[in-house]
């Protein structure tokens, strides 16, 4: 996926909502971030807000020793968003992360905090060297016209997109589109509760591949679009990057668009 600035980045990455929840887990999920490094997954997302900071301990651990293969993307939570406390809120990300740079910093979601503030802190952080990029998350469409307004070069706006929340399609991912500003999917298979879907089992056994692979291979067929899953084990990261390679027909494209219908008019984003 291109960004604005001329920089591709991996069609394909890794979230880290909910992980670092569960100490149990902890081997597994650092074993699952390194097998995605290793396949060329090498976008990997995280915020400020998850687990408390926990998450970008974490990732900071699985990237160790290997940070200048990573696109390393994290977020600033609203209240944090301020021009002087997104300062703040980065330094404190990059000291969990073990880095002393981000690739992406975005903010979380549109808080009470005039975006001319926050985007005073990105300049900030970018001229000091802490972030190479920024952007955004869940913003809707008048959000991002009102973003694109100001100053600076916005490089993806990160949003809720899978075949069960196609309501973007009507308006906010044209515009992106038109604009240039790629779009960044998280919880591409809903979580896993798309899986069950009797229509995406049946494109999936014409291609030998799951569900999953399906419902991410539907979300990575618009070229402006990347997807974040959460994967965590190494089996479970493998299942993900062979989505990749998996090309939906026509016919596919028909049979999920019965099952799953696009947006008919606009409708506000969703957000989980």
């Amino acid at each position: 996926m291109l960004l604005p600035s001329g920089e591709t980045v991996p069609a394909l990455g890794m979230g880290t909502w909910m992980m670092a929840e569960d100490p149990g887990r902890r081997s597994a999920e650092i074993a699952a971030l390194r097998t995605g490094l290793d396949l060329g997954l090498t976008l990997v997302d995280t915020a400020e807000m998850y687990g408390s900071g926990a998450s970008e301990t974490l990732v900071g651990e699985a990237v160790a020793g290997r940070r200048d293969e990573v696109f390393l993307v994290s977020k600033v939570l609203p209240s944090n968003a301020s021009a002087a406390a997104t300062v703040r809120a980065c330094e404190a990300s990059l000291r969990r992360l073990g880095t002393d740079r981000l690739d992406l910093y975005l903010l979380h979601w549109r808080g009470g905090v005039p975006l001319a503030e926050t985007l005073e802190g990105f300049a900030a952080l970018r001229d000091a060297g802490k972030i190479r990029h920024w952007g955004v998350s869940n913003f809707d469409l008048d959000d991002m016209r009102e973003l694109t307004a100001l100053p600076g070069h916005c490089q993806t706006n990160q949003i809720l997109y899978n075949l069960t929340r196609r309501g973007p399609e009507h308006d906010l991912l044209p515009w992106h589109a038109s604009t240039g500003i790629p779009v960044m999917a998280y919880s591409p298979v809903e979580q896993g509760r798309l899986l069950d879907s009797p229509a995406l089992a049946s494109v999936a056994a014409r291609h030998d591949a799951t569900p999953a692979q399906v419902a991410l291979a539907w979300v990575l067929r618009l070229p402006h679009v990347n997807a974040i899953p959460k994967a965590g084990s190494p089996d479970h990261v493998r299942e993900n990057a062979r989505a990749l390679e998996l090309r939906l027909s026509p016919e596919d494209l028909a049979d999920l668009d019965r099952a799953f219908p696009p947006p008919a008019g606009p409708s506000p984003l969703a957000v989980l």
